[in-house]
């Protein structure tokens, strides 16, 4: 079957999600001033991200609501757990301030969609919830590229379930086998997309983490996207994709 529809990934994906978070957390500890406390920079992010990926998870298996992983994540990585409610959603509320100033788009993602915005649809697909992003899309010009948004939060399962890959195959009124999936994590991305039945492209822009599942595409930018598409084919590769 004919690819009719691109459902996309946004963080790290189409908006540098690595980099506002860097520089975001970066400025709230100088804020503070305990950017010391941590080691450094590196230090920081990587026990940051490490103490979100956790929390997440926790969200994704439905142990904790959405609003709660964010106060559980601050609470962690302060080493405060019995910080409340409110202060840790004031601390976490102060990082957003500076996390959402670094905000920026790759540079391939618009001359990607504009190449493509004659030939098929185009919907979102996200770990997150519609109230973040939403008005990060907005913000970032790209919301209303999308028929379709559809986030974790609120269907109640997340990639890489099938369920949420159906889930957006119907909120586009296609099959599965008729939409592309482009995301950035080899597993949850495109392994996921994989063994929902959609086309799967992963996005590895450094090329530096192994050789990922089978049976799916793997680009090293979005210029590449187009020919990918306009190619027809779910195994193989053409020159420049691997």
């Amino acid at each position: 079957m004919p690819i009719r529809a691109v459902l996309w990934d946004i963080d790290d994906t189409l908006f540098d999600y690595t980099g506002a978070d860097t520089a975001g957390l970066a400025r709230r500890l100088a804020e503070e001033g305990i950017a010391e406390r941590y080691g450094s920079p590196a230090q920081a992010l990587a026990l940051w991200r490490e103490t979100t990926t956790r929390h997440w998870d926790r969200f994704a298996a439905g142990e904790v609501d959405f609003q709660e992983q964010r106060r559980d994540r601050v609470r962690d990585f302060l080493g405060e757990p019995a910080m409340s409610a409110a202060e840790a959603d004031g601390w976490f509320d102060r990082y957003v301030v500076h996390y959402k100033a670094a905000w920026t788009l790759f540079p391939d993602v618009v001359p990607a969609l504009d190449a493509l915005a004659a030939g098929y649809r185009h919907g979102v697909l996200s770990n997150s919830s519609t109230v973040n992003q939403d008005p990060k899309l907005r913000h970032l010009g790209l919301r209303e590229r999308f028929e379709v948004l559809l986030c974790a939060a609120e269907l109640g399962v997340s990639k890489p379930e099938a369920e949420a890959f159906l889930a957006a195959c119907e909120a586009l009124g296609l099959p599965p086998g008729e939409v592309a999936y482009v995301g950035d994590q080899p597993e949850i991305d495109a392994r996921g997309a994989r063994d929902a039945g959609l086309a799967a492209v992963w996005l590895d822009r450094d090329g530096a983490r192994g050789p990922g599942p089978e049976g799916v595409h793997r680009i090293a930018g979005l210029a590449l996207l187009p020919e990918l598409l306009a190619s027809d084919t779910r195994f193989g590769a053409r020159s420049g994709i691997r």
